[in-house]
C-alpha cells in the first residue's frame, strides 16, 4: 500500500491512485509506451463544445528509434536516461528508456539506436541488477549489431582502480559485435553533471538533425500528469529537514558507535519506500579546512569563482569540495604545481598505482609531501572534486511513522598519517548535528531494493550492523501492510550485550508474529568468529526451503565483504540442497535476481 498523497499536490483521488497502480503493475514495457503516448494525446486534446473529449493518437516520429538502456543501483544513471528521453522526445526522436535488468537482451538485434549510462562497482562490476545483461551481451547468445549504432556514457569514481569498467566493457562488446559508435564513449567522474550534459547535447543535437531530415517534426511538449516529489527536492535543492532525535543505540562498552537519528520532513511533500536511500548534503569540519589552509599556505579570505560568483576559499573549502579524498586530477594539478617528479610520474601511471596512492593519501597528505609556497587559490581548487551528497539506507517506514524518516549510523572514524579521519557525512550526522538543528536532505529511490508486492510471499533478510536499516524498515511496513508472508531476519555484529542493534523492536516482532525467524551471529563473544553467512549455512535446508516456496532474499551492508561472503554461502546452499553444480547454482541464482527475488543494497 503507497502512503497517500503519492505525490505532492496528486489531482487523483485514492481510489482512481489505486486502480492506477494496479493497472502499472500489470502493464509490459510496449503497453507503457504506448499508455505514455496515450495520455500525452489525451492531455493535448482539445474539449468539443457539447464536453467530449476528442482523443489522439499517440504520434510516431519518422526517422531511427533509439533505445536508452540504463543500469543503475543509486538512481544516477536512471536520472540521466529519463532526462535524455524527454530532451530527445522534445527534439522530435522516437525515444525510449529502458531498465537493463528488465531488457531482453535478444532485442538488440532489432535496435537501430542504442545509447547506453551505466554506472560501475566493486572491481569494474556492473550495477547489480545489470548483472543479467552484462552476462548475455558479454556471453556467446549475444546477437550481431551490424547496422545498430551506439554511443556510452560511462558513470564511476576514479579514486578506484576499475574507473568507469562497466561502460568500457560495454562499449568494447557493443563493438565486437558489429555496432557502429554514433559518438565516442565518455567516462564521467562522481561529477558527472557537465561532462553528460555535454555527452547528451551532443546526441540531441545529432539525431534532432537526422529526425528533421527523414521527415519528423518536434512535438510540443506536454507537461507530465504525474509529477514526482523529485521535480521539488533534489541533491541540488533539498529540503531543510528538521533533527528530532540522535540517540547512540550500541552500549557504553561497544567498541563501535551507532546513532539511530530521526529526521522531521512534516511539509515537505516528499515520499519515500521502504528500500530508498535518503541523501545527505553535508559540509567538511572546520578544523579540516584549516588544516589544508594551513599546509598550503593559502588565505581563507581569499576569492576564487564559483559557479560565476565570488566566494571565500575557507567557505568553499568547507561546503563545495572535496578536501579529504582525492583524485587523479588533483594528482595531476599538485604535480605541475610542485614540480615533483614523483608526482609527475604518478601522474601518467597505471590508474591501478594512483588508486592505491589515494587510498593511503588524502589531499593534506599530498601537500605536506609534496609542498609548495605561491599556489594561487584558483589553481588549488581546479585540482579538487565538488563534495558530492552521500545516500544512507533508510530505516523506516512513512506508512508506519508519518513524515519522518530515520537512520541508523555508524560514523566512520580510522587513523591515516599518525592522525585520526572521519568519513565526510558520517561525522557530520554523529558529531555535529543536534536535536533541533537543520540538515539538508533528499528522497534516491532504489526500485531495485522493494518489498514483493505479494503480501503472501516469505521474505529473506540479511543485515549485519548497520545493514539492518533497511529491514527495519520492511518489517515496519510489513506489519503495516499486515503481510501474510513469513519473514526471516539474519543479525550479525560484534558483542551480544552491547551491539545488539534495536533488540527491543525485534524481540516485539517475535512476539507478535512479524517475525518469523530471528538469527544472530555476534563475532566476538566466542571464541571462534561467527558471521551470518554460518548461521545461514546452519539452516541450509530450511533456508532452501523458503526459497522454493517462492521466498525474496535480500543483502544490505559491506560490499567488498560480506556480501560475497553471504553470496558464497547462498550458492554452498543451493548446490548442497539441490544436489547440483556450482554452475547450476549460480544459473539458479540468476534466475532468482531476474525474477527480483534477489536484490541486494551493498556499499
Amino acid at each position: 500500500m503507497t502512503a497517500w498523497p503519492p505525490f505532492p499536490e496528486s489531482p487523483l483521488a485514492p481510489e482512481q491512485w489505486n486502480r492506477l497502480q494496479e493497472l502499472s503493475s500489470t502493464l509490459t514495457e510496449p503497453q507503457a509506451r504506448w499508455i505514455s503516448g496515450y495520455f500525452a494525446g489525451f492531455t493535448a486534446a482539445m474539449t468539443r463544445g457539447d464536453g467530449s473529449i476528442a482523443f489522439a493518437a499517440p504520434a510516431e516520429s519518422a526517422g531511427r528509434t533509439v533505445t536508452i538502456l540504463y543500469g543503475s543501483e543509486t538512481g544516477n544513471s536512471t536520472a540521466l536516461a529519463k532526462g535524455l528521453e524527454g530532451a530527445l522526445k522534445s527534439a522530435g526522436v522516437n525515444a525510449a528508456a529502458a531498465d537493463m535488468a528488465k531488457y531482453k537482451g535478444r532485442q538488440l538485434k532489432d535496435e537501430q539506436d542504442v545509447l547506453i549510462i551505466v554506472s560501475t562497482y566493486g572491481e569494474g562490476d556492473p550495477p547489480q541488477p545489470a548483472v543479467g545483461f552484462f552476462e548475455f551481451v558479454e556471453g556467446s547468445r549475444a546477437p550481431k549489431l551490424d547496422g545498430v549504432r551506439f554511443s556510452v556514457l560511462a558513470l564511476g569514481d576514479s579514486t578506484y582502480e576499475f574507473y568507469c569498467e562497466a561502460g568500457k566493457r560495454l562499449d568494447k562488446r557493443f563493438e565486437e559485435l558489429g555496432g557502429e559508435r554514433i559518438a565516442e564513449r565518455v567516462d564521467c567522474d562522481i561529477d558527472y553533471d557537465e561532462p553528460a550534459a555535454a555527452w547528451s547535447a551532443a546526441i540531441v543535437e545529432k539525431l534532432k538533425a537526422e529526425a528533421a531530415a527523414a521527415g519528423a517534426s518536434a512535438p510540443a511538449p506536454v507537461a507530465s500528469p504525474f509529477p514526482t516529489a523529485a521535480t521539488a527536492y533534489d541533491k541540488r535543492n533539498p529540503f531543510q529537514a528538521t533533527v528530532l532525535e540522535s540517540i547512540r543505540i550500541t552500549g557504553r562498552h561497544s567498541s563501535k558507535e551507532t546513532r539511530h537519528i530521526e529526521i522531521d520532513i512534516d511539509g515537505s511533500g516528499l515520499a519515500y519506500e521502504p528500500g530508498d536511500a535518503l541523501g545527505v548534503v553535508s559540509s567538511n569540519e572546520q578544523h579540516r579546512v584549516a588544516e589544508l589552509l594551513e599546509a598550503t599556505g593559502l588565505d581563507g579570505d581569499a576569492p576564487i569563482t564559483l559557479k560565476g560568483d565570488t566566494v571565500r576559499l575557507a567557505s568553499a573549502l568547507e561546503t563545495y569540495y572535496e578536501i579529504t579524498q582525492g583524485a587523479p586530477r588533483f594528482i595531476e594539478q599538485w604535480a605541475g604545481l610542485s614540480g615533483s617528479s614523483e608526482l609527475q610520474a604518478l601522474a601518467t601511471a597505471e590508474q591501478t598505482a594512483k588508486a592505491e596512492f589515494l587510498h593511503k593519501n588524502h589531499v593534506v597528505d599530498i601537500v605536506r609531501q609534496f609542498p609548495q609556497s605561491g599556489v594561487s587559490a584558483e589553481d588549488f581548487v581546479a585540482g579538487l572534486r565538488p563534495l558530492q551528497p552521500r545516500l544512507y539506507s533508510i530505516a523506516s517506514s512513512q506508512n508506519a511513522i508519518g513524515n519522518e524518516v530515520h537512520l541508523t549510523i555508524n560514523p566512520v572514524r580510522y587513523e591515516l598519517h599518525g592522525s585520526w579521519r572521519n568519513g565526510v557525512a558520517s561525522a557530520h550526522l554523529c558529531d555535529r548535528i543536534n536535536q533541533g538543528d537543520q540538515l539538508p536532505i533528499y528522497f534516491q529511490a532504489n526500485p531495485h531494493f522493494r518489498l514483493p508486492k505479494d503480501d503472501n510471499r516469505p521474505v529473506i533478510m540479511v543485515g549485519p550492523g548497520t545493514g539492518i536499516a533497511p529491514f527495519r524498515a520492511f518489517l515496519q511496513e510489513r506489519e503495516y501492510r499486515g503481510a501474510s508472508g513469513k519473514n526471516w531476519l539474519f543479525f550479525g555484529e560484534r558483542n551480544f550485550r552491547s551491539d545488539f542493534l534495536y533488540q527491543v523492536e525485534l524481540q516485539e516482532h517475535l512476539a507478535n508474529g512479524v517475525l518469523s525467524e530471528l538469527d544472530v551471529a555476534f563475532s566476538r563473544d566466542a571464541g571462534e568468529k561467527v558471521y551470518v553467512q554460518h548461521r545461514m549455512l546452519e539452516k541450509a535446508a530450511q533456508l532452501y526451503a523458503w526459497l522454493e516456496d517462492g521466498a525474496h532474499f535480500y543483502v544490505c551492508g559491506d560490499a567488498d565483504h560480506m556480501a560475497k561472503d553471504v553470496e558464497a554461502a547462498l550458492l554452498t546452499i543451493i548446490a548442497e540442497q539441490r544436489g547440483c553444480s556450482a554452475e547450476d547454482a549460480a544459473d539458479y541464482l540468476t534466475r532468482l535476481g531476474a525474477e527480483e527475488r534477489y536484490q541486494r543494497d551493498v556499499y
